[in-house]
């Protein structure tokens, strides 16, 4: 059981699972982090998927990169620009398209994902030891999130009379 502190609202109630998930993510991502400056990983933790695809595109656009990783233009467009700033990536002008930049990994962006590679066995490994203490949450979370995309919440909800 995680630890508690009391708070003055009822917020731990099944009610609030949306801040209990991402009470988990912030965990994950905090020790992620340790784990990333132990390696000398400097892509932010939540921008690794990012790279991922990015990489494995080439090239795309911030549109394109929305699209793999199943978010929003706006929350890929959140990140670039640290991603820039850290010289993992670069982007030139679209030449069908002068609103449209084209992004694509440099070669330190390509090296640290080389890093993060390495860090993702040692990660699952220490997901698979979890998983084996509290269950594959990662199947519970994909399994949640089918459900609710076959019957949403508020189909859910019985109207009231």
């Amino acid at each position: 059981m995680t630890e508690k502190t009391p708070h003055p609202a009822a917020i731990d109630d099944a009610v609030f699972l949306g801040r209990a998930v991402e009470r988990l993510s912030v965990l994950i991502a905090e020790q992620s982090k340790t784990v990333f400056d132990t390696m000398g990983i400097v892509i932010p933790v939540r921008s690794c998927s990012l790279m991922t695809v990015l990489a494995t595109l080439g090239t795309a656009s911030a549109s394109d990169l929305a699209r793999e990783l199943g978010h929003s233009h706006q929350l890929v467009m959140q990140k670039i620009p640290k991603l820039l700033r850290l010289g993992l990536i670069q982007h030139r002008n679209d030449d069908n398209d002068a609103r449209r930049r084209i992004f694509m990994p440099t070669d330190e962006g390509l090296s640290q994902l080389a890093k993060f590679g390495q860090c993702t066995v040692l990660i699952r490994a220490a997901y698979a030891g979890l998983f084996a203490e509290v269950g594959d949450v990662r199947q519970f979370v994909d399994r949640a999130a089918d459900a609710l995309h076959a019957k949403p919440l508020d189909q859910r909800i019985d109207s009231p009379g």
